[in-house]
């Protein structure tokens, strides 16, 4: 089968990879569309995910759907050609973490295009894909696959909202308004936030905030630098802040903005190395910093919601590309003042 091979920073090879046998509780499937992350880009320009590097080569991808092929004999009812969405994480299930209910943070976690671990999980930016059962959420046959292969960046925005507490009534506040930073804007919108104010430094992402994404305010921090100014005049204005650009400067603009006793989720992957906090603010003002990390039963929530039209999530689409062109759509994916969310089709006609 084909694949989007990254052999390093600028080095995607679309090249010829194996297919495996199934085990007795795997799924065989053909994937659908691959949206492209801000995960993927790191490893396609730097080479890189935080900590995590690549030591060999590695097929990108996790935001992916597709169709059931076929099974092994341990599996129950998944016909041929079924729709399904197709979650990135693949668990241990026996850890404490996973019996505790929080599978994210599984200390022997496979999940899909991560070198996180070596080696590496290979992931879904390939034609044919084996994934255990459990990863294998069917879906209606008239369900849009390009539409579902958004729930698990969806499910990352849902599980951010689970970490900040109720938010009914609350004032929030979004930085970057990249895809996750949109779908927990949109997410927050869903827990009933009253007020939700989205930034970014280009102005396109911000019209989808205002428009489709539930932002009842945008600011362009680029072009307006001190139009955050105001809410820390009034000793924090926000009760909860998301963090979703991964940028340190945007981190350290929310201890003045977010009122006393608030809450601070990091959602966006922060540099390698120690990120500088004002622990004097942090300390004196009680404000809850906590870290948001992929999700957990936020994944079939995200596909609920995206099946039966409660989150539309078309608004981010900014377009396709066929898999022999995977390098073109991970250069042009970067482009934010124009593109909001690319895919690779890797199966279907882009």
């Amino acid at each position: 089968m084909l694949a989007a091979v990254c052999h390093g920073a600028k080095d995607l090879r679309v090249e010829w990879v194996p297919d495996r046998p199934l085990a007795a509780d795997e799924v065989r499937v053909s994937v659908a569309y691959g949206g492209i992350c801000g995960s993927d880009l790191h490893y396609y320009h730097r080479g890189a995910v935080g900590d995590f590097a690549l030591r060999e080569p590695m097929t990108l991808g996790h935001e992916i759907s597709g169709t059931v092929i076929e099974w092994g004999s341990a599996v129950q009812g998944l016909e041929a050609g079924m729709k399904a969405a197709l979650d990135p994480s693949r668990p241990c299930r026996t850890c404490y973490h996973c019996r505790a209910g929080r599978s994210n943070l599984c200390t022997n976690m496979f999940f899909l295009g991560s070198a996180g671990r070596f080696p590496h999980v290979q992931g879904g930016f390939s034609q044919h894909l084996v994934l255990r059962e459990d990863q294998i959420v069917p879906v209606a046959p008239e369900t849009d696959l390009l539409q579902l292969s958004v729930a698990e960046p969806l499910s990352v925005g849902l599980h951010a909202v689970n970490r900040a507490g109720p938010l009914l009534g609350k004032r929030v506040i979004v930085t970057g308004s990249g895809p996750i930073g949109l779908l927990t804007a949109r997410s927050a919108a869903l827990a009933g936030a009253a007020e939700i104010v989205c930034t970014d430094i280009e102005d396109a992402p911000l019209t989808v905030a205002l428009q489709s994404m539930g932002a009842t305010s945008a600011i362009n921090v680029r072009s307006d630098p001190e139009a955050l100014d105001a809410y820390a005049k009034t000793g924090g204005h926000f009760d909860v802040a998301f963090e979703a650009s991964g940028s340190q400067p945007a981190l350290l603009s929310l201890f003045g903005v977010v009122r006393r006793g608030g809450r601070i989720v990091q959602v966006g992957m922060l540099p390698p190395g120690l990120a500088a906090i004002p622990v004097n603010l942090l300390q004196s003002r009680e404000i809850e910093l906590v870290g948001a990390f992929r999700a957990h039963d936020e994944f079939r929530l995200a596909v609920q919601l995206i099946t039966q039209g409660v989150i539309d999530v078309r608004p981010i689409l900014s377009g396709t590309y066929a898999l022999a062109d995977a390098t073109t759509a991970l250069e042009r994916a970067g482009d934010r003042s124009h593109v909001v969310k690319l895919h690779i089709a890797l199966s279907e006609p882009a």
